[in-house]
């Protein structure tokens, strides 16, 4: 039996550091071939010319809902889903049909207007008048949401506008949220309380095509601007759940998503 084919993507000090930093970083979850097939429709869909920077007129163009081939690649490759199954457990999770919005970053001096530290909410407000991003709300199970995903798309280095995160803020937002009980807080609400991780140690989410970043959905983060040469192509897609996580389980087995929250609120040592 090949053993390279069936050892799992993540170590256990993998799983611990994802527990007490929110996040994993995924060298090679796809291939350099499959992220460079994606970006060629991409760059079609920006109306940019890659060889005439001068069609390089906003700092952030935004395209959403692929499912073509390179993407469905990109989102499904074993080692991914693996790892996927690791975090979240197997069967809980929907499978990728496709990669939402990406958020494509152009060298710029102007300023994109989007980089503030936040948390992705997960599920709309049960008022259907009000269906705004700002009004989607996030709770301490994370209704709807297993991770917070970033799939890199091009080599994304420190100037590139990679996406910075805060370590270990996901325990944090956890005991923000608590007290919000199963109604939970709104997107605009829970942003108003993250000065509470602003001493967090700050890291970039940056690495080759085909790295991907699995994170606790709970994980603070913010875009910045490029100030580099080339264009950064990113998905990050929402990673729906099938269940709610289970924090007081009967037979105490939890997944390291589950596992964090629980450290949080002084449930695991």
């Amino acid at each position: 039996m090949n053993s390279e084919r069936t050892s799992p993507p993540l170590t256990p000090d993998d799983l611990q550091n994802f527990v007490r930093n929110g996040f994993v970083r995924l060298d090679g979850a796809f291939s350099r071939d499959t992220a460079k097939a994606a970006r060629e429709i991409l760059w079609r869909d920006t109306g940019c010319d890659p060889l005439d920077r001068t069609t390089w007129t906003r700092p952030v163009v935004r395209l959403s809902s692929y499912s073509d081939a390179p993407f469905l690649e990109a989102a499904s490759t074993p080692r991914l889903t693996a790892a996927i199954d690791q975090l979240v457990g197997a069967g809980r999770w929907k499978p990728l049909t496709g990669l939402g919005t990406f958020p494509i970053r152009f060298p710029s001096e102007t300023d994109p207007g989007d980089t503030g530290w936040h948390v992705d909410a997960s599920y709309p407000p049960a008022d259907v008048s009000d269906q705004s991003f700002f009004s989607w709300r996030v709770n301490l199970r994370s209704r709807g949401r297993a991770l917070l995903m970033l799939l890199l798309f091009s080599d994304v280095g420190e100037a590139d506008a990679p996406t910075r995160i805060r370590v270990g803020s996901h325990l944090d937002v956890a005991r923000i949220l608590a007290p919000a009980s199963e109604a939970g807080m709104t997107f605009t609400e829970l942003a108003q309380h993250l000065d509470a991780t602003a001493s967090m140690p700050e890291v970039s989410a940056t690495g080759e095509a085909g790295t991907v970043y699995l994170c606790h959905p709970f994980l603070v983060h913010a875009a910045q601007p490029h100030r580099g040469t080339e264009p950064r192509f990113m998905a990050q897609p929402p990673l729906e759940s099938l269940e709610p996580f289970r924090l007081d389980g009967p037979d105490n087995t939890y997944a390291p998503t589950e596992v964090a929250i629980r450290l949080a609120l002084g449930l695991e040592t």
